[in-house]
């Protein structure tokens, strides 16, 4: 385990989803989102493209911590065969909903985790989530309820939308926007423990 003091924590994200996962399992993070342009990664495979992503957040916003922790996330869902970040708009959003019902999403998070030495470690997590078959009544309900259109899948399984999830099969949290058990293992492997940063 390091001897040195317990660096700081910084999120380079505004997802204010992550930011309190982090608060409830005891990190109380510095928030500092990047301004990383996604569109300049053109991956397809959902794993490699939210670990790359994830990696340049990390990296964008690292430079001005250098004795932080910094730690980057980007999530996307797969179905049928294409990633789907957040919906463009409400009429992007139904239409999404229209076909997921009823059927299986993979809900993929990017991990990157910049240490003070300079190490980075990238993983990433994968999530299966069961949508539930309602009607149209109900999607348009929830799509003017504004939740769907800030989350990629255009869902918030801890809002809202979590009454239209039936099961998932992975890690909760992951679906959210951050897995913090994989969050654990990475700072284990850094040589912290999570319990340090309580």
């Amino acid at each position: 385990m390091p001897t040195s003091p317990r660096p700081q924590f910084v999120l380079a994200s505004a997802s204010k989803g992550r930011r309190l996962l982090l608060v409830g399992a005891g990190i109380h993070p510095f928030v500092c989102p990047s301004n990383f342009d996604e569109d300049q990664v053109a991956l397809t495979a959902p794993p490699s493209y939210v670990a790359t992503l994830a990696r340049c957040k990390a990296e964008s916003v690292a430079p001005q911590f250098p004795s932080a922790l910094v730690l980057g996330c980007d999530s996307v869902m797969a179905f049928q065969g294409k990633i789907y970040g957040k919906p463009e708009n409400r009429e992007d959003a139904i239409a999404r909903w229209q076909s997921m019902r009823g059927n299986i999403g993979e809900i993929h998070t990017g991990h990157a985790l910049v240490a003070p030495s300079g190490i980075t470690l990238v993983r990433s997590a994968v999530t299966r989530v069961y949508f539930a078959d309602i009607d149209n009544a109900a999607i348009a309900a929830y799509v003017d309820s504004g939740e769907p259109l800030a989350c990629a899948g255009a869902f918030s399984i801890d809002g809202k939308g979590g009454m239209f999830i039936e099961k998932i099969e992975g890690c909760h949290t992951n679906v959210i926007g951050l897995s913090l058990p994989l969050l654990r293992v990475m700072l284990e492997e850094l040589g912290y423990r999570a319990t340090e940063f309580w």
